[in-house]
């Protein structure tokens, strides 16, 4: 069999991994994979069967992030790590986070016991996504060290805890601690669908993940006065769903006019919400995103401005309530040309892109170098079961990855990162 025949192979039997995974859920009729349930250990099983068979030593950590350990050359050589999350939004796509998971595993079957002069961890992070706790990232934060009692006592809607969650799965929420990166950490590299449809408009099958955008999200309430939407004339009136609406407009115009910002306004909540009576009060949401820290602050203060003379034009107050502020994340830049290379090398075109959605890599690059593979996404559908991928893309991702590992082996530079590890 060919190199491309077996990489085609390869990706066939990846697309059936991640939806025999899909089948692991909390809902017999969706993909709902949360944070540690009981459908995380089918999935923990089944990989673990395949990483063992590749070679890897597999363990939980006190997280439980699945990882799978697959020696360098050489003992006690240094480590890339390679993974993504193995949790799911509810009513879920089958390849969000997975796919780079499987992707991973596939990588050390196709060293066929090939030894590197690096290690591999494959590592599928046991959250990401937020649903449960509010707050994304648990699994990567551990490895960070971020992963503190104030998050482990975060608890959900029914009042279970993220460390009752652990204790739930077995795992002792005292030793946490032994999760994070040691020294030995070289790089880490994930593997994911784009979510978007930037790929798919331009025909390229794989990106080159620069930067991960900055991202702030604040809550609005617009104040007015209730009234009776009959009697109250329209010149009488402080309507605060009519001041959001109004503001609301002037956020996708702001957005639309500055390349490379999305701004979105995704809930909206009117009180005391009857049919016949004027809105009292407005809560919007507002999220703001741009791969350039000054680029997004600027816009977010300018919406801000905006929604402040909105309300006092009208006579309402406005109340607000900032809910998050990331700053941006750039990728690795010796990656980056080592990903641009390997993609141009298995003959592709690489577009090289920042990611509007947060990853995991995100969290690592705190600590490590970091880097993302785009797969393109078929009519940018993700966070949802239409999600899909072309297996062709998939096949070039595998390529791209053993040739990038290759790379990676030769590179004098990343021997020199070896050696400071």
């Amino acid at each position: 069999m060919s190199g491309l025949d077996n990489a085609s192979a390869r990706a066939e039997e990846i697309v059936s991994r991640c939806k025999l995974l899909a089948s692991f859920s909390e809902d017999p009729a969706a993909t709902r994979r949360m944070f540690l349930c009981p459908a995380m250990r089918d999935c923990h099983r089944e990989i673990t069967k395949w990483l063992n068979a590749a070679g890897a030593k597999v363990s939980v950590d006190p997280a439980g992030n699945l990882r799978g350990f697959y020696a360098g050359a050489e003992a006690n050589a240094p480590k890339l790590l390679i993974g993504s999350h193995l949790d799911t939004i509810p009513n879920a796509g089958a390849y969000d986070g997975v796919l780079g998971v499987v992707l991973g595993v596939s990588l050390l079957e196709s060293l066929g016991g090939r030894r590197l002069p690096f290690a591999i961890e494959i590592i599928g992070f046991s959250e990401e996504e937020g649903v449960c706790f509010s707050t994304p990232f648990i699994g990567s934060r551990a490895l960070v060290g971020r992963l503190d009692e104030e998050l482990l006592n975060r608890q959900d809607e029914t009042g279970s805890s993220v460390r009752a969650a652990i204790e739930s799965f077995g795992l002792n929420p005292a030793e946490i601690q032994h999760a994070a990166l040691k020294d030995e950490t070289l790089a880490y590299l994930e593997f994911h669908i784009e979510q978007g449809p930037v790929l798919d408009s331009l025909g390229r099958p794989l990106g080159v993940v620069e930067a991960i955008a900055a991202q702030t999200r604040i809550e609005f309430v617009f104040l007015g006065g209730a009234n009776h939407a009959g009697t109250t004339p329209m010149y009488l009136r402080h309507d605060a769903v009519a001041g959001a609406a109004e503001w609301i407009v002037a956020v996708e115009h702001t957005a639309r006019n500055t390349p490379g910002l999305v701004a979105t306004v995704g809930q909206i909540e009117a009180q005391p919400g009857a049919i016949n009576v004027i809105a009292g009060s407005a809560r919007v949401t507002l999220d703001v995103r741009h791969g350039i820290d000054e680029i997004c602050e600027r816009a977010t203060q300018t919406l801000v401005r905006q929604a402040e003379e909105i309300a006092n034009k009208r006579g309402l107050s406005l109340k607000q309530n900032v809910l998050l502020k990331q700053k941006a994340v750039r990728m690795d830049a010796f990656l980056i040309e080592q990903i641009d290379q390997a993609i141009r090398q298995i003959g592709c075109d690489p577009h090289r892109m920042v990611s509007g959605a947060g990853h995991d890599a995100m969290i690592l690059a705190e600590k490590v170098p970091a880097a993302m593979i785009f797969l393109r996404s078929p009519g940018g559908i993700s966070h949802d079961p239409a999600e899909s991928v072309e297996v062709e893309d998939v096949a070039n991702a595998l390529e791209c990855g053993m040739q990038l590992l290759d790379q990676l082996a030769k590179s004098s530079e990343f021997q020199k990162r070896m050696c400071r590890a």
